[in-house]
């Protein structure tokens, strides 16, 4: 039973935020400045991508080091807690890309029998 302060929930939900592993992915290589993550990492807002430093920081998964210069210079890099993310991080990665063509060929057949849901409904995903 997964509890609401269950340990393991704590995990999945590290991780149920797309953006939570693609930027710790992006920081495997050392710290980056947030212009620097957004080129890398691509398709991700300003917005979206505070919002998820921000988060990973709140978590101890990532330190924002900020220094006095002018104009103001801030990196982010993982911490020894986020780099301990990053072998499930690969793994669950490379789960992707051997099943992927294999979970879009279900729900490929699922449209096919069952009534489609909308985009946004619960339920509804589809990977690019």
């Amino acid at each position: 039973m997964f509890l609401a302060d269950c340990q393991t929930r704590l995990a999945f939900d590290l991780l149920a935020n797309t953006w939570n592993a693609v930027v710790m992915w992006a920081l495997r290589h050392g710290p980056r400045r947030p212009g620097r993550l957004r080129t890398e990492i691509g398709g991700i807002s300003s917005k979206v991508l505070t919002e998820t430093l921000r988060r990973l920081e709140y978590n101890g998964l990532v330190t924002r080091h900020t220094y006095a210069e002018a104009p103001p210079r801030v990196e982010y890099e993982l911490t020894d807690l986020g780099r301990s993310l990053l072998g499930p991080i690969e793994a669950f990665g490379e789960w992707a890309a051997d099943h992927a063509d294999e979970v879009m060929a279900a729900q490929d057949r699922w449209l096919m029998t069952d009534p489609p849901l909308k985009a946004g409904e619960p339920g509804w995903t589809r990977l690019p």
